[in-house]
């Protein structure tokens, strides 16, 4: 694959700027319950050399009852100081499921407007397959100052979201496995209606992705979009569950040069709450 400082990089880059002073590692890894896994207890035990832990629960906006919302500038800048990520920085973001969470965290920081960032392609999965360097203690980590730009074209709520399915002037496209997003396999959280939103598309994440965890060829890539009849001369719209799989979606635009797509961040976590929206099944 050709490396992207600004959307995916490979093992080997990540490896031979290990030690840039101006190089900034994140263990983005986030699991959903019931896949029994305990991020930061991993992250504790073994991490590439130098990662910082983020926490996509707690860079997040408390003040919402939906999980992981975008957190508001000033909390993003907060926590981005204390770990020592600044201005000038390249940041690397993995996870230890190959490629789930970490494009959350690559897509938010483009919403708060720095664009230095890639995902780990093969993530954590890779890296140990190939017997790279690991340690257990973190990094030491000294206050840096950041500034940001919100980008708000990037991201858009459920007004935004019930207009462009009612107006039809967007591509949804929704993560979600297509048992989800079809009403017939039951919602991982509790009290969430089965469906998807009303033309809305199905693209499950893996499907964007290899068996290694690696993400596909753009060429690949737009195979898929094909299959799933997007129509890509429209900006698109991506969901999934909470907000963190749909942003596969929107590293995979990126990386087929569609430059016009946007998360809607409260997702099925919001929309299969509400009653009053509409759903479709099947």
């Amino acid at each position: 694959m050709a490396d992207d400082p600004k959307t995916l990089v490979s093992s080997d880059w990540l490896a031979a700027h290990l030690s840039d002073p101006d190089l900034r590692i994140f263990d983005g890894s986030y699991y959903l319950p019931d896949m029994g896994r305990d991020a930061r207890a991993e992250y504790d035990a073994a991490h590439i050399p130098g990662a910082r832990f983020f926490d996509i629960d707690d860079v997040a906006d408390a003040r919402s009852d939906l999980p992981h919302m975008v957190p508001p500038p000033e909390k993003f800048i907060s926590r981005m100081r204390a770990m020592g990520v600044g201005d000038g920085h390249q940041v690397v973001v993995y996870d230890g499921a190959g490629i789930f969470s970490a494009a959350r965290i690559w897509w938010l920081f483009r919403l708060m407007g720095k664009t230095d960032i890639a995902v780990l392609d093969g993530g954590f999965p890779k890296w140990l397959a190939e017997g790279r360097e690991t340690e257990d203690l973190p990094p030491m980590m000294r206050d840096r100052h950041i500034t940001v730009s919100k980008q708000n074209h990037l991201v858009r709520d459920v007004t935004q979201v019930a207009a462009a399915s009612k107006l039809g002037d967007h591509e949804i496209l929704d993560a979600r496995s297509p048992g989800r997003f079809r009403g017939e396999e039951s919602e991982p959280r509790e009290g969430l209606r089965g469906g998807h939103i009303p033309g809305s598309k199905n693209i499950h994440y893996r499907t964007l992705l290899n068996e290694d965890g690696t993400m596909k060829s753009p060429d690949a890539l737009r195979a898929v979009f094909d299959a799933s009849g997007a129509d890509l001369s429209k900006p698109v719209i991506t969901s999934c569950g909470s907000g963190v799989t749909a942003a596969i979606i929107n590293l995979a635009l990126e990386r087929i040069g569609h430059d016009r797509h946007a998360l809607y961040d409260g997702s099925w976590a919001e929309w299969g709450m509400y009653g009053d929206l509409k759903v479709e099944t099947g």
